[in-house]
């Protein structure tokens, strides 16, 4: 009568083994590196990370403003060239500095600043892809399709930048001649 209960305690044993056996084998993804959120990342050479790149703006043609960030890795300055279209903007970054494009709200400090990066009028659509290139003397360049977002998602209604209305004239009295009786 022994036998019976030591195979269903073996076969517990050899169930906990294997399945510890293969949680082992199944990666982490907590240290994969993925964009978290509604933007893209990029890698400018070994020492410039972008992260969380995206575009905001009410519609194609109309203004937008560039967010994310940017960090040098490296142990020497360089400047980040980003040209969204026929904008261009330099950037530069101290060794270990980020720069958070579009956060106005920020408060700088040694190791980071705040850029704001406003492109006159985007050349695509909110939800599709707008080209940026970026680029550093010492990598190279590298282009990437940024994402279009408009304000319909509450998180970036307030970022959306709006054209500056134009200046009307206002008409003028032209003086007329006036006769005495």
């Amino acid at each position: 009568m022994a036998a019976p209960t030591r195979l269903p305690r073996l076969a517990w044993i050899a169930i906990g083994a294997l399945a510890v056996a293969v949680a082992g084998c199944s990666p982490i993804t907590t240290q994969t590196q993925y964009a978290a959120s509604d933007g893209v990342r990029a890698q400018v050479g070994e020492d410039v990370k972008a992260e969380n790149l995206l575009i905001v703006s009410a519609a194609e043609g109309e203004p937008g403003v560039l967010l994310g960030a940017l960090t040098n890795t490296g142990d020497q300055p360089t400047t980040v060239t980003l040209v969204i279209g026929s904008r261009s903007d330099d950037v530069p970054l101290e060794p270990g500095q980020t720069a958070l494009l579009g956060a106005t709200d920020a408060t700088e400090a040694a190791d980071l600043v705040v850029v704001d990066v406003a492109i006159d009028a985007v050349d695509a659509a909110p939800g599709t892809l707008a080209d940026v290139e970026l680029s550093t003397p010492q990598a190279g360049s590298v282009t990437i399709g940024v994402p279009v977002l408009d304000g319909t998602l509450q998180a970036y209604a307030t970022l959306v930048p709006t054209r500056a209305p134009e200046p009307t004239e206002t008409p003028t009295e032209t003086p007329t001649a006036t006769r005495e009786p």
